[in-house]
């Protein structure tokens, strides 16, 4: 229906055995959009994404279904060297390695006729939004994290006793 809100659910995978960003584009960025538009994934890791289209009015006696074959959108992938912090700019620096480009269009399913495909989409909506609420949730705090074997205390312990060493030393001399 023009001027609603649909949406729907994408699987992003990475099955390559290195870290990989991913970043989505549109035809239509002023009518479709995706949550996340971005993340980096471990190797393995997968994400159930949300694609929102706002349905606008035809223009010019235009029939729907032309206006339908109009808006795409790809999923670009890269690799990045590890664990970081997904910024959009990352494509721009690497655009030259980008790995992978999946080029979908919008397709629109009737909610009054159901088909397989809408209820794959309603499990798949299902999914990414419960997705979304455990990315929402802080992560439960298993107690303190042991990085090192007493590296950190120990080095701590180290300047101490310096510092409590300088300290007599210049308490000695200023006596």
């Amino acid at each position: 229906e023009p001027g609603k809100q649909v949406r729907s659910a994408v699987r992003i995978k990475n099955t390559s055995k290195s870290y990989a960003a991913f970043k989505f584009q549109t035809t239509a960025p002023k009518s479709c959009f995706m949550r996340p538009p971005g993340a980096i994934l471990a190797p393995g890791e997968g994400i159930i994404a949300t694609v929102f289209k706002f349905v606008e009015p035809p223009e010019n006696n235009e029939k729907p279904m032309d206006q339908k074959r109009k808006v795409k959108f790809k999923i670009m992938s890269l690799k990045v060297k590890g664990p970081m912090d997904y910024v959009s700019e990352l494509f721009d620096d690497l655009k030259d390695q980008v790995a992978i480009e999946q080029i979908l269009r919008v397709v629109f399913l009737d909610p009054g006729r159901p088909c397989p495909a809408l209820e794959k989409l309603k499990r798949q909506l299902a999914d990414a939004d419960a997705e979304l609420e455990a990315r929402k949730k802080p992560p439960e705090d298993a107690g303190p994290k042991i990085i090192g074997e007493g590296l950190v205390i120990d080095e701590w312990k180290e300047r101490r006793e310096r510092y409590l060493a300088r300290q007599q030393v210049e308490g000695a001399d200023s006596v």
